[in-house]
């Protein structure tokens, strides 16, 4: 049986041009884009296509719009082997983690990609990204179960999990890295899958969307001469459910009695709050330093080794559907997606 795959233009970089008055880059319509890509009509699949109108500025990117993705594939989830969702770059690790905990029990991929240079331009990278994404969503092992059910993300020849990517360069077809999780697939003159890395759903379940998140959650990152009123303006923020705390390290922070004070106030009152390292790789440990320590008797919560990107949307997902916070505490020290390395 031909495979199908649903593309999903949302906007990005690979779908722009140059106007020539003003030398600024303007979106495609995608039928347009898809003159400077023939190669995809040497697939031997049906490749359809649903494009947001307007395209969006991956800029502003937005919990709505999140919500309206996860109904495009829901809705079209049984006519498709995958999806390919082009997007652009800057906000791309943001919507692959929001999808990774949307798409519960995702038994299909669902492959982010995009491009640093505009799919018209002589060099792009786009059409690469493009065309391997596509083979990505398509593919199956042996017994008919599609070889990547998970979101992920694939640039520059490497496939990555979604919730655990951090756009690493503005300006090199390397944009992406997955710092603290290895590559699911690397592409070369092959596609080498690495099964062992892949997350293995119930295939004899449904796959489960969630169309709700809980954007109450700002990130703010420590650093040498943080002002205490700053801080409790945060802290005492109508509304705020959660922060992301980025931290020195593998989780310290300044042991200034107020800050402390703070962060025992603001967890008393039911803020959920986050330790994520500044550092690009490595894990937060609190209980290797004092000072990590102290965070962890004031109440604050590990994130171990998440990115940025994953603990805040994991944040949205789970406030929008548990009021306690105590419970919210609990599941952002496990893995619900793969998202985390727990170590005990």
């Amino acid at each position: 049986m031909q495979s199908k795959v649903l593309l999903i233009y949302t906007g990005g970089t690979i779908g722009m041009n140059r106007n020539p008055q003003t030398g600024a880059l303007e979106p495609l319509d995608f039928e347009h884009l898809l003159q400077f890509v023939p190669e995809l009509r040497q697939f031997n699949m049906q490749i359809d296509v649903h494009q947001f109108n307007p395209p969006i500025d991956s800029s502003d990117m937005s919990p709505q719009l999140w919500t309206d993705l996860s109904h495009v594939i829901a809705d079209n989830y049984d006519q498709y082997d995958g999806f390919v969702v082009l997007h652009g770059t800057d906000t791309m690790a943001y919507t692959a983690s929001a999808l990774s905990y949307m798409l519960e029990n995702l038994t299909k991929p669902v492959i982010f990609t995009g491009s640093q240079l505009p799919i018209e331009q002589l060099r792009t990278d786009g059409k690469e990204n493009l065309i391997t994404s596509i083979e990505i969503a398509a593919a199956k092992d042996e017994e008919g179960h599609a070889r990547v059910p998970e979101v992920g993300i694939y640039f520059n020849g490497s496939l990555l999990r979604g919730n655990r990517t951090t756009k690493q360069s503005a300006d090199e077809f390397n944009a992406f890295e997955s710092f603290n999780y290895p590559h699911l697939a690397d592409a070369g003159v092959n596609i080498t899958y690495h099964h062992e890395r892949i997350l293995k759903p119930d295939w004899d379940k449904p796959m489960t969307p969630h169309f709700r998140l809980d954007n109450n959650v700002i990130i703010f990152s420590l650093f040498p001469g943080i002002r205490e009123d700053l801080i409790r303006h945060i802290i005492h923020t109508p509304n705020l459910k959660a922060i992301v705390m980025r931290t020195f390290g593998s989780g310290n922070a300044p042991q200034r009695t107020w800050l402390l004070n703070a962060l025992k106030e603001g967890t008393r009152n039911g803020k959920v709050i986050v330790n994520i390292s500044q550092c690009m790789q490595g894990c937060v440990e609190m209980g290797r330093y004092d000072t990590g320590f102290h965070l962890k008797e004031a109440g604050v919560v590990s994130g171990y080794d998440s990115t940025v990107e994953s603990a805040v949307t994991k944040l949205m997902f789970l406030q929008s559907h548990y009021d306690d916070p105590e419970q919210v505490r609990d599941l952002m020290n496990r893995s619900i997606r793969g998202e985390i390395t727990i170590m005990r």
